[in-house]
């Protein structure tokens, strides 16, 4: 496993375990595989309704605590200071933890305009030690620009759609200016078009790897965090199995060279779904 170093020196597996879409009790077998593989982060959220299930299996799986990384989401309508804190309180209780590693505000909703007082209420959160990191997800650059002048904790990363057709340089370039990681939600565009692309097609025959395994070696040698997610164990498997190859600087480029800005989630700033 490869590990990044967040700005608050805490250390984070690059590679992660997402369970959108995963209904409660199939997040179960889902993360104790993932575990057993060798995944360390899992990456959950309020809204996804499966923190139970995400739980029940770290319980049962039998790995020391500290050697996990459990990321959990702030949904738009428990945004606000209170409303927050409160929020942290439930998703803690329906994972059965005493501490999250990694809290994130799941879309900053700009309509209501409550972020910033909602990143203060984890700023308090993080500094009472019961979440070892704050970040964001779906924050465009005047999003974060925002947290950066008004907050007093620096957000570790933006969790946000990343994949070939849709690879968000502008946006990451800014991340890295500030040292703030971003880490790619549908790495691979939520099994689109992307997958069957000649370019990836060959890179992959060419590497004796799945194009899904390709992409995701893309993401890391990118810098950036990836978090796939299946519950079919053999792409469970798949999927971890990328550390074993490395993509050249030319098949690097070839597949830069996909993106159009094509996105298969909702522009940030118009999401303002409560």
């Amino acid at each position: 496993m490869n590990f990044v170093t967040l700005n608050n020196d805490i250390k984070m597996p690059q590679l992660g375990f997402g369970v959108w879409q995963v209904e409660d009790e199939a997040a179960v077998p889902a993360v104790k595989k993932a575990l057993e593989v060798g995944y360390r982060s899992i990456d959950t959220a309020m809204i996804y309704k499966n923190e139970r299930g995400v739980g029940k299996a770290i319980a049962e799986s039998g790995i020391p605590r500290e050697e996990l990384f459990i990321t959990t989401k702030l949904w738009n309508a428990d945004q606000g200071y209170e409303n927050t804190l409160k929020a942290f309180d439930e998703s803690l209780d329906r994972l059965g933890l005493d501490y999250v590693d990694l809290y994130l505000i799941h879309w900053p909703t700009p309509e209501y305009d409550d972020y910033v007082d909602s990143f203060k209420a984890m700023e308090k959160l993080y500094l009472d030690g019961r979440v070892k990191a704050i970040g964001v997800c779906n924050f465009d650059i005047d999003h974060l620009q925002r947290l950066l002048d008004e907050c007093d904790v620096k957000p570790v990363l933006n969790q946000v759609e990343c994949h070939p057709y849709l690879a968000q340089n502008e946006l990451k370039d800014f991340c890295q200016k500030h040292d703030i990681y971003l880490e790619a939600w549908s790495p691979l565009m939520q099994g689109g078009e992307v997958l069957n692309h000649d370019v990836v097609q060959q890179i992959a025959k060419t590497h004796q790897k799945t194009p899904a395994q390709v992409i995701i070696r893309w993401h890391l040698q990118n810098h950036s965090i990836v978090i796939p997610k299946s519950v079919t164990p053999s792409r469970i498997e798949e999927n971890f199995d990328v550390f074993d190859f490395q993509l050249t600087d030319d098949e690097m480029s070839a597949i830069n060279e996909l993106d159009c800005g094509q996105r298969k989630g909702p522009e940030p700033k118009e999401m303002n779904v409560r």
